[in-house]
């Protein structure tokens, strides 16, 4: 069956052609319009770049790329030049882009009713809630913005949860190399000290524990802890996964001590490693009382959740937390198509991923520079011994989109969508690369 966003008539193509042309001249008069003055294709990334230079935070480091279209799993710049996208917008673009059940959706949703906030019922948080639900085998969910919006709502569980046991059960067990958001909650768990460094001192009481280390972990674990928060594989840590015996080590101690267990299930989750969730890479699965998830929730759009049991969920009553965009009516349509399109396309993720790690193995056999290929489903990391920078720079100008993390380590979160010919064009980008090293 072909991927279905390669389902374009000769006659839909022409429109679509004509449609994107129409786009970037848009594009190009929008751009000139806030600069003052004409611009072109060729001078836009300039153009972009000193504009949002004098107006923007300059908080981050972007690559000199304008992009203004997609299909699929490709991206395309103001100049035309197409690209194979690997890192999908850090793992959101799950469905890539255009995807025509996602748009159809979208469209139909966006001339009926966007938002109402939560003062209201809409029709569609029920249906994903119990959608959730029944993948997940918790019980009740929350709707969010974003991760680290999931990962604040997370730690008010967990800290409630504590509190109505007793006052001295504050303390939150975390991983190091751990991430888990930016805002200051979030950052207070998350184990990298370059991250939390500038915003010290932040949320008291977590400990980080080395991950994989069984007896630091029990030794970490006391009556004062009220919640343990893990990622099954470390993302933004190096895509390296957490042995399942550590996780069910960790699910006994929560347990022991009435503690809470928290799975982040941002980057890991919803698909990406070829199952539902990562705790369900395990068979019989490690169950965890909450999970935080964002990322390709509504492929684009901005949704997350927090999904709890009832021994979890009861901490949280009327009055003590909320969100005003969380699960609003077009979020929560489309993702309720998503999940549907995610449940055809899970045994694709897992077959496709094997096949991609296989590759890469292969073309990286003969470079001393690459030590590890590691990772499940679509969720692959590249282990390096040099620095990943300059090999992203050169495959991005050979029409490869992918990342580095942790300076060392090529991370690539494809598209759902892809399928062993992407596969074998990316690979062939990045065996070109290594060999011009």
């Amino acid at each position: 069956m072909c991927p279905a966003w390669t389902l374009r008539t000769s006659f839909s193509v022409g429109i679509i052609d004509a449609l994107f042309q129409t786009l970037d001249t848009c594009i190009i008069e929008l751009m000139s319009a806030a600069i003052g003055r004409e611009t072109s294709p060729q001078n836009l990334v300039a153009d972009v770049v000193e504009l949002e230079s004098r107006y923007l935070l300059q908080n981050y480091a972007r690559h000199p790329l304008v992009l203004v279209r997609g299909d699929g799993p490709y991206m395309w710049d103001a100049a035309g030049k197409r690209y194979l996208d690997f890192i999908a917008g850090i793992g959101v673009n799950a469905l890539g882009q255009n995807h025509p059940r996602i748009v159809r959706v979208i469209q139909e949703q966006s001339a009926r009713l966007i938002h109402t906030s939560n003062l209201f019922y809409n029709q569609y948080q029920g249906p994903l809630a119990k959608r959730i639900a029944e993948i997940s085998g918790l019980q009740r969910t929350f709707f969010t913005n974003s991760g680290a919006e999931s990962t604040e709502g997370s730690l008010k569980m967990m800290k409630a949860h504590g509190h109505d046991i007793s006052p001295e059960k504050y303390e939150i067990i975390s991983l190091e190399n751990s991430f888990h958001g930016r805002t200051l909650g979030a950052l207070s768990v998350t184990g990298q000290p370059k991250y939390r460094k500038d915003f010290e001192p932040l949320i008291p009481g977590v400990k980080f524990v080395p991950p994989n280390d069984i007896g630091a972990l029990e030794a970490a674990v006391s009556e004062r802890t009220a919640g343990i928060c893990i990622e099954w594989i470390q993302g933004e840590g190096g895509v390296l996964p957490i042995d399942a015996a550590y996780c069910r080590r960790a699910r006994e101690l929560a347990d022991q001590f009435d503690a809470l267990l928290c799975f982040d299930e941002i980057q890991c989750g919803v698909g990406r490693a070829g199952t539902w969730f990562g705790y369900q890479l395990v068979d019989p699965p490690v169950m965890p009382d909450i999970i935080t998830a964002a990322k390709p929730v509504a492929c684009g759009i901005p949704l997350g959740f927090i999904t709890a049991n009832e021994r979890a969920a009861k901490s949280i009553r009327p009055g003590m937390h909320g969100s005003t965009f969380g699960g609003n009516a077009l979020a929560a349509r489309v993702s309720l198509e998503f999940f549907d399109i995610l449940a055809e396309l899970l045994p694709q993720i897992r077959r496709v991923g094997d096949y991609f790690r296989g590759e890469l193995r292969r073309i990286a056999a003969p470079f001393d520079f690459v030590t590890e290929v590691r990772g499940y489903g679509l969720m692959i990391g590249v282990q390096l011994n040099i620095p990943g920078k300059e090999i992203v720079n050169r495959a991005m100008q050979e029409g490869l989109l992918m990342n580095c993390t942790h300076d060392t380590v090529l991370r690539f979160l494809p598209p759902y969508i892809v399928t062993e010919a992407e596969v074998d064009e990316a690979v062939a980008i990045l065996e070109r690369v290594f060999r011009g090293l």
